[in-house]
C-alpha cells in the first residue's frame, strides 16, 4: 500500500464523521497565512486554527511570489480577508540554496527563480515589504512576519 493509499483511507474515515459542511468560504478570522511547505510546520496546531478560520498558502520557503500575491488578492477581494501572516522557519532547505546548481540539475529555471535566500530574517522582511508595496492588494497595512523554530516549536515576530 502506498502513502497516497494510506491518505485516501484517512480521508474516508474523516468523511464518515464530517460535520462541517455548512462552513462558509470567507475565513472566520479574516486572515491569510503564508508558510513554507515543510512538513515540520503543523500550522493549524501551532496557531490554534479550526476548519474555516484562515486561508492557508504554502510553498517552498514561504516566499512571496506572484502566485502568492494573486491568491492574497483573490482572498481579500472576494473573501474579505484583512490580515496576512508570513511564517518562515529555521533549518529551511532554501537557506543557502545554490540556485545555479539546482537549475543545472533540472535543466530550467522558474520565472521567479527557486526562492533561495541566505538571511532568514531578511527573507521574512522582504516578503512583508513585497505584500505591503503591492499595488493590487486591498489591505496592505496588516502584514506581519514570523520565524518558527523547528527545534523549540516557538514562533517569534520579525520586526
Amino acid at each position: 500500500m502506498s502513502s497516497i493509499d494510506d491518505l485516501l483511507a484517512n480521508a474516508e474515515r474523516y468523511a464518515e464523521t464530517f460535520d462541517k459542511g455548512d462552513a462558509q468560504a470567507p475565513p472566520a478570522r479574516k486572515v491569510v497565512v503564508l508558510a513554507c511547505m515543510d512538513a515540520r510546520l503543523q500550522l493549524s496546531e501551532l496557531l490554534g486554527l479550526e476548519l474555516g478560520d484562515a486561508h492557508m498558502l504554502r510553498n517552498g520557503g514561504g516566499v512571496v511570489t506572484e502566485d502568492v500575491l494573486r491568491s492574497i488578492g483573490i482572498s481579500q477581494r472576494r473573501l474579505a480577508t484583512e490580515e496576512v501572516m508570513i511564517v518562515q522557519h529555521t533549518s529551511c532547505g532554501l537557506i543557502g540554496l545554490d540556485e545555479a546548481a539546482l537549475e543545472a540539475e533540472i535543466g530550467q529555471r522558474p520565472a521567479e527563480g527557486f526562492g533561495g535566500f541566505d538571511d532568514l530574517e531578511a527573507s521574512v522582511r522582504y516578503g512583508v515589504r513585497r505584500i505591503r508595496e503591492s499595488d493590487y492588494l486591498v489591505r496592505t497595512d496588516k502584514v506581519r512576519g514570523f520565524i518558527y523554530d523547528v527545534k523549540t516549536g516557538r514562533l517569534r515576530e520579525v520586526t
